[in-house]
């Protein structure tokens, strides 16, 4: 039996969307090297960063009716009550929402919470404070989806940007139907995205918690087990 832990795994896989920024970087090094190996090195090592950053690794997606999964991968700062954005024109009814903070070093591909078809994808102009920042959610640049499940359900997911992010990607349009734990955006270097639970569900995580995009479970609609707690140990 072998005893090698990376036997089997998969190559480093680049999402289409970084691919510019390697090239570039690599070119630039090469340039560079000609006139300094030190700026050369400089803009080698851009390029490796651009590669991580960009990097879209498959994830192992519970499948479970009734479960939400994290939409990104980073730490979750917050969760709260809040009413969605207006231009989903939802009910005024504040949800329970969870905010995850991705740093520049997290996979910023975002992923489906949960199985159904995109209702509305909304791009809204505005500023780019930090991410971090509990007003960033209201006057940041977004981009809001609606998602309704097959049984009616709705699910709100907003990619909002940050100070050093400026771009939101979305891969799909209205009237796409996904399932839980597939991509269907991204944002560029540094951001945060906030998940709306439908009414009456319960967060299945806490404060301080890593999440991962596809992965982790935020609340299982089809169990009445309260909120959980937890404590750093």
């Amino acid at each position: 039996m072998s005893l090698n832990p990376f036997q089997g795994s998969a190559p480093l896989r680049i999402h289409p969307e970084g691919r510019p920024f390697i090239l570039a970087f690599a070119v630039l090094a090469l340039l560079a090297l000609f006139l300094s190996v030190y700026v050369g090195i400089l803009f080698a090592v851009l390029a490796v960063a651009c590669a991580l950053f960009f990097r879209d690794p498959e994830r192992m997606t519970p499948i479970c009716d009734g479960l939400i999964v994290a939409a990104a991968d980073g730490r979750i700062v917050a969760i709260d009550e809040a009413i969605p954005p207006p231009e989903l024109a939802l009910p005024a009814v504040p949800c329970t929402r969870i905010v995850v903070f991705l740093s520049i070093f997290d996979v910023h591909i975002n992923r489906m919470p949960i199985g159904g078809r995109v209702i509305r994808s909304i791009h809204t102009r505005g500023a780019f404070r930090h991410a971090g920042d509990p007003t960033a959610g209201a006057i940041n640049e977004r981009r809001s989806w609606l998602i309704e499940t097959p049984d009616g359900t709705n699910v709100v997911v907003v990619q909002i940007a940050g100070l050093v992010a400026r771009r939101i990607v979305g891969f799909v349009t209205e009237g796409a139907t996904l399932q839980t734990g597939q991509r269907f955006g991204l944002i560029r270097f540094g951001s945060r995205t906030d998940v709306y639970l439908p009414e009456g569900t319960a967060p299945l995580v806490a404060v301080g918690q890593r999440s991962v995009g596809g992965e982790t479970v935020l609340a299982d609609r089809s169990t009445p087990e309260p909120a959980r707690e937890a404590e750093q140990r």
